[in-house]
């Protein structure tokens, strides 16, 4: 079971970057461990740190006057392999919601299975959410995936967002997919005795 998926209020941290590939988002070098604690920590490392491991203050991770769970980034987010670390990663830092103009296909699977929500905004869209945050770090952000809407109440704007029926339910009820047919488990052996019956 993942943790649900409830309707939330942030602020946001705005990544100006096109084409994040997942490289990018968790190096493969932080691949190494098998269960999904501890990868926020890694969380686009070469653009947090130097080689000296200092911090890159420049970058907006780094910066105190962002914060939130909410990630806004460039078009084409989560390009390159597959791996689901990546979703992991940005899960465990705390980001709960990703905002892009485009995903990955294979990202967006990763991030849908893992409790994480990829919204996806047109490009006039995403280029007024990134410009509004960096004016203002402390805009307020709302997400309601229950009516798939991105809000943003300060600038009187409401975002309408795509998702399939089942990835909704699943970030709701904070099912995977194994757990999701766990809670279909008396619908199956139903339907299952039914059709044994038949012949």
């Amino acid at each position: 079971m993942l943790e649900k998926f409830k309707t939330f209020t942030s602020t946001a941290v705005p990544v100006n970057i096109e084409n994040i590939d997942t490289d990018q988002i968790i190096p493969a070098r932080f691949l190494k461990a098998v269960e999904r604690k501890g990868f926020g920590d890694n969380l686009f490392r070469d653009w947090r740190y130097d080689k000296q491991n200092n911090k890159i203050e420049s970058f907006p991770l780094n910066n105190e006057k962002y914060s939130g769970k909410i990630l806004v980034a460039g078009k084409n987010f989560g390009c390159g392999s597959s791996r689901e670390h990546a979703a992991w990663s940005i899960y465990d830092y705390g980001f709960r919601v990703v905002v892009s103009s485009y995903f990955a296909d294979i990202f967006k699977n990763n991030a849908l299975n893992n409790g994480l929500l990829p919204i996806q905004v047109t490009e006039k869209q995403l280029a007024f959410i990134m410009e509004t945050v960096q004016k203002n770090p402390n805009t307020q952000m709302e997400v309601d995936l229950e009516k798939q809407e991105l809000r943003i109440p300060s600038e009187n704007v409401t975002y309408f967002f795509e998702i399939t029926s089942y990835k909704k339910e699943c970030l709701i009820e904070g099912y995977d997919d194994f757990s999701y047919l766990q809670s279909r488990l008396s619908e199956i052996e139903q339907f299952e005795n039914y059709r044994l019956s038949a012949f």
